[in-house]
């Protein structure tokens, strides 16, 4: 832990015996003191951008379709003194969600082509990937997209090798490339030829006769030359029989030929299906995707129109599509049908490629290094963990640019190492600088546990047990273990986060833009049968919990807390809590509710969506519970039962087609959407929802964070209601303590302070589960 945390903590010590007179919040000590405080940091650390814009970088984004607003223009400005004057290899975008992130990268990314760094790829959520399309063609009047997430993601990055040295496009060329389809493997087969080679003498017992035998093995396609394997002995001179060919790496022709190695693959793409569709079967497909359009319209236009004729029309130019005219010069589709297919098809790609490959490998292998000079990676937060396959690509496309520019709402989570990692992919250089390099194993864990004790928080916990030593009647053996806790100390924050962070929150963009924003936390009352089933089962399941953790049994601690927290809100349906091990029975409760009966919560809820639809407003209502424990089925039935339009969104709902669904739902006049806040927390607008309402939280702080903005965003005209239902005296109040705790650690590298600087450190902080636990054992 760094001297600087050891001396705050000495300082809370301190001050904790003053009475509340004597101690003045920090919020109020920065209103009063704040402005001699902020000119003497400006003369010991003058800001790098102090907002007189380039008026080179203003004359490009006057010439963007859609005007940033001034606070917009000021985050891209200091985006590129950052990335441009000061050459750094990276920025992070830290701004509020709704305050426009995707319209301020592609601002930046329109200025820096302007100072010569050209292509940029966008590194998006699957869902968001169409929507990107949409906003850069809609703000940047002469940008070219490519949008590398369908089946024809290989034949697009052919192309673009292939156009290497070719003219340029005149203006911002931007590559689109869904997360999901950026790490995602591809299918292989072997490929080789068969040779035959005399083999072994043999000979018969009686005569001196003899016959060479031949055998067969594999050899390279390119040169002939036999396949060889490692021998026993480690010499390749081993060669492969077709049977025993290896299937599961991926080999190259390890000959010389003429001097050089031949290195041919000896493996090739192939696609998993069995059989190979026809180019009339694909675009037929591809056009009963659209709606309006079925088998025998798709049949009729290709019968036509011809497959080749629509099938480029489709892959490169959909309006021309919905444009389509007949031999009499009339327009195929009607109005009301054009309008439907065009709302769709920005979010339909249709692929009439085969095969597949990792795109990131594809780049790493044979594109230059600069060939994408900046790389958008949007939702940087989700790139933070270690091993995840989604931020090794990352890092992958990272080391192949020359800028990057990090998006994201919620820079961290609470933990020092939320950030490590995403340091370390886009800038690794200074990390390199400071210290935190690989161990002689290769692995970065040791760099990481040093960033924790250098910036953050760790706790080693001391366990003192009887040993098994008997020489003295006062043995003892003392184990030591490291935890993490949450917080990030203020050296960190001025060393990784400030040099290079533009804040921006929705208060910055103006009053005129948004409207006001209230949150409201309802402690719900159980019944009372309800609240006598509910502490009998706490006392119950917290004995058997303690009895377990006594004989240093772990497992039944997920089992209880999910089961105080989601019981409240589910004993409309019995519930049977069973040791997961054992499978003994822990508790049982028969069902507390019948179908059309409300609990309190429900209650709450349809009494908040009677009076939203009387003042003519729609309300978007959060529950946790979508799998094993439902809520979502009887949610809808009893608001149905009360008069209202009610739909669900599930997960079944593709991601990418997730938004224009939602759209539907609200042109059919829905009153209230129920989902969980996982399916929308990211890049949705849900403007036409003004009221929210969380059943429940759940333990992610960036989903919690996330999810109640997604109604308060530019675009809103309504002031934007978010309420958080919790049942009193239970864990679920507890969890929302909890969670409110951490949110006010990750604003801490998010530009806000709460009212005490001391919170930011939060040194005996847990995890929320773990903190739950300790309030459960200790009751």
């Amino acid at each position: 832990m760094s001297s600087v945390v050891d001396k705050l903590a000495v300082d809370k010590v301190e001050i904790e015996p003053e009475t509340s007179a004597d101690v003045i919040p920090l919020t109020d000590f920065i209103r009063d003191f704040g402005d001699g405080l902020l000119e003497a940091v400006q003369q010991q650390n003058p800001p790098l951008y102090d907002g007189h814009p380039d008026l080179m970088r203003d004359q490009v984004m006057d010439a963007l379709t859609r005007a940033p607003f001034p606070a917009q223009r000021d985050a891209v400005q200091a985006l590129c003194k950052l990335l441009v004057e000061q050459n750094e290899p990276a920025a992070i975008l830290n701004a509020e969600m709704g305050t426009g992130k995707t319209m301020m990268a592609i601002a930046t990314a329109t200025v820096l082509e302007a100072e010569g760094y050209v292509r940029t790829v966008v590194i998006s959520p699957p869902h968001l990937v169409y929507k990107w399309r949409r906003e850069i063609l809609e703000t940047v009047d002469n940008a070219r997209v490519w949008v590398l997430n369908g089946p024809d993601t290989l034949a697009k990055l052919l192309l673009i090798k292939e156009s290497l040295g070719a003219q340029e496009h005149e203006g911002p060329e931007f590559f689109v490339l869904g997360r999901v389809r950026m790490r995602m493997g591809f299918h292989w087969k072997p490929a080789y030829t068969i040779r035959l080679r005399y083999g072994r003498v043999c000979s018969t017992d009686n005569d001196s006769i003899t016959y060479v035998q031949k055998e067969a093995y594999c050899a390279c396609p390119k040169c002939g030359s036999l396949v060889l394997t490692k021998g026993e002995d480690g010499r390749w001179d081993n060669p492969v029989k077709p049977g025993l060919f290896p299937a599961n790496i991926r080999l190259k022709c390890r000959a010389e030929v003429d001097g050089k190695d031949c290195g041919e693959p000896l493996w090739t793409l192939m696609r998993p299906e069995k059989r190979q569709k026809s180019r009339r079967d694909l675009v037929l497909e591809a056009m009963c995707q659209i709606p309006t359009i079925g088998p025998k319209t798709a049949d009729r236009l290709v019968s036509v129109f011809g497959e080749e004729l629509l099938q480029g029309m489709l892959a490169d130019n959909v309006y021309s599509f919905i444009n389509l005219m007949d031999e009499d010069g009339e327009l195929v589709f009607s109005d009301k049908q054009a309008r439907r297919m065009e709302r769709a098809m920005a979010n339909l790609e249709f692929g009439f490629g085969q095969g597949g490959y990792q795109a990131t490998e594809f780049i790493k292998r044979y594109l230059p290094n600069g060939y994408f000079s900046n790389l958008i990676v949007d939702e940087g937060h989700e790139y933070k963990n270690d091993a995840s396959a989604q931020g090794q690509a990352m890092g992958v496309l990272a080391n192949k640019v020359r800028k990057i520019l990090l998006l994201t709402g919620t820079l961290m989570g609470g933990y020092a190492d939320d950030l490590f990692y995403l340091l370390w992919r886009i800038m690794p250089q200074r990390m390199i600088e400071d210290g935190f390099v690989y161990n002689s194993r290769g692995s970065l864990g040791t760099a990481s546990m040093s960033f924790m004790r250098e910036y953050g928080i760790l706790k080693d916990i001391y366990t003192e047990s009887e040993g098994d030593s008997h020489r003295t009647a006062k043995g003892k053996r003392i184990t030591v273990r490291t935890a993490k806790g949450p917080g990030f100390g203020p050296k960190g924050i001025a060393r990784y986060v400030l040099p290079y962070t533009v804040f921006l929150k929705l208060r910055d963009i103006g009053g005129n833009v948004l409207p006001a924003y209230d949150e409201h936390f309802i402690d719900v009352v159980m019944t009372d049968d309800q609240a006598e089933k509910y502490k009998a089962m706490e006392s119950a399941l917290t004995a058997e919990l303690k009895e377990a953790l006594r004989k240093g049994d772990n497992s039944l601690l997920g089992v209880v807390l999910n089961t105080l927290l989601a019981w409240p809100s589910t004993c409309f349906r019995q519930e049977v809590v069973k040791h997961p091990r054992t499978r003994e029975l822990l508790f049982y409760s028969p069902s507390m509710f019948v179908d059309d009966e409300l609990m309190p919560a429900e209650e709450e809820l349809l009494r908040i969506c009677n009076e939203n639809k009387a003042r003519g407003r729609r309300v978007l209502a959060y529950t946790v519970y979508s799998g094993r424990r439902d809520t979502t089925v009887r949610l809808k039935s009893l608001l149905q039962h009360a008069g209202l339009k009610v739909a669900v969104l599930r997960a079944s709902v593709d991601t990418s087609k997730r938004e224009d669904w939602i759209l539907d739902q609200v042109d059919r006049g829905i009153d209230v959407l129920i989902c969980n806040p996982e399916l929308v927390k990211t890049g949705l607008d849900l403007l036409d929802f003004p009221s929210i309402v969380f059943m429940q939280t759940g333990y992610n702080v960036y989903t919690l964070q996330q999810a109640a903005r997604r109604s308060w965003r530019i675009g809103q005209k309504e002031d934007v209601e978010v309420y958080y239902l919790g049942y009193e005296e239970t864990a679920q109040i507890a969890c929302l303590s909890l969670m409110a705790r951490k949110i006010a650690v990750s604003q801490s590298t998010s530009g806000d302070m709460p009212d005490s600087g001391l919170d930011v450190l939060n040194q005996d902080g847990d995890s929320i589960e773990v903190e739950l636990a300790k309030q459960l054992l200790a009751a």
